[in-house]
């Protein structure tokens, strides 16, 4: 198998630890609600929907008691959902892919995408207006984990554009996830990757502008998605259904309301971020049409996130959409 895969079995047998919980908004919980552990890959204005959801009451409404924890990478959500410490796992659907290929019996599946385009940006030291993506030749680059979706995209990116991303520049992936933007301020590198509200910090900062968005250059990707194993689907599917509808109603508040009005209501979740810089980076991501009107996980975009996986080196063999995707809750949720 290739290096991604062992990182995965080895991450899972060395049990890595989770980091913090995070609020699940100010709705008191009681005990006639079911409890359902969600670990997301990071807490970012990204996953904007999920934050309305849980601000809004949705998961209430639908009857679960959300804890969300932030696991801070794919590697570390699919250990927490492996080991049971996690029921629902939000990440890139290539930890999902790469468990599978190990051979796992008690696989994770796929069950609602939130977000098809990269949430990620480019980001230099100044302002560059006629940028192109031929610029980083030669330059180095502060990036991501091999075998995870923002270096995987980034790397496509610069392949569609001709570059070579072994030999062209340099890309330090030495950095952990979360902490690049920190490292930029005070690393030689030349250009960093980052997802909200990092990008947009180093820009309040003066560290850093915003030079291009991986999203818009990649074109419509699969980047995150809800999974669930095997055996607790089949113990539960009413909780996944239930889980999936408060999703919905989320993505159809953002996609039904101004950036402005998305801020007020998510801002709990990032207290030290500012309203107005939320509406911002929401106004950001909502410009790229980065969230789906639902929540189903198409056949097109399977085969294109194993098309990225390829060409990144990290996928052996194709695995199959029918094992790794169940499309019958999303489904239900849009009606």
């Amino acid at each position: 198998m290739r290096k991604a895969y062992h990182f995965f079995l080895a991450a899972i047998l060395a049990g890595v630890s989770l980091l913090g919980l995070a609020a699940c908004g100010s709705k008191t919980k009681t005990a006639d609600l079911t409890p359902v552990t969600l670990n997301e890959v990071a807490h970012s204005i990204f996953y904007a929907p999920q934050y309305a959801a849980i601000e809004l009451g949705y998961f209430e409404e639908e009857g679960i008691n959300l804890t969300l924890v932030n696991g801070a990478g794919a590697d570390k959500v699919m250990t927490a959902l492996i080991s049971g410490d996690a029921d629902i796992g939000f990440m890139g659907s290539e930890a999902s892919i790469y468990t599978y290929a190990n051979g796992a019996e008690d696989y994770a599946v796929n069950f609602a995408q939130l977000t098809q385009r990269a949430g990620n940006f480019l980001v230099g030291r100044d302002s560059q207006p006629e940028f192109k993506w031929s610029d980083l030749k030669g330059k180095k680059v502060l990036g991501g984990r091999a075998g995870g979706m923002p270096q995987m995209v980034f790397e496509y990116i610069l392949k569609k554009n001709g570059i070579d991303p072994a030999t062209d520049l340099t890309i330090d992936q030495s950095i952990n996830f979360g902490l690049t933007a920190a490292a930029f301020t005070s690393n030689e590198a030349d250009y960093t990757v980052e997802f909200e509200p990092f990008a947009t910090g180093l820009e309040k900062e003066g560290a850093g502008q915003v030079i291009a968005s991986l999203g818009v250059d990649s074109g419509y990707v699969p980047y995150t998605a809800y999974s669930a194993k095997k055996s607790y689907m089949e113990k539960n599917p009413e909780t996944i259904q239930k889980f999936t509808n408060a999703i919905q109603k989320g993505l159809e508040y953002v996609n039904s309301h101004s950036s402005e009005e998305i801020a007020k209501v998510i801002q709990p979740q990032f207290k030290e971020t500012d309203a107005a810089t939320i509406a911002t980076i929401i106004e950001r991501y909502k410009s790229q049409d980065t969230w789906k009107g639902d929540t189903v996980f198409e056949k097109e975009s399977f085969e294109l996130l194993e098309n990225i996986l390829e060409e990144a080196g990290q996928l052996k063999e194709r695995v199959p959409y029918e094992e790794l995707v169940i499309t019958t809750y999303a489904e239900k949720a849009a009606k």
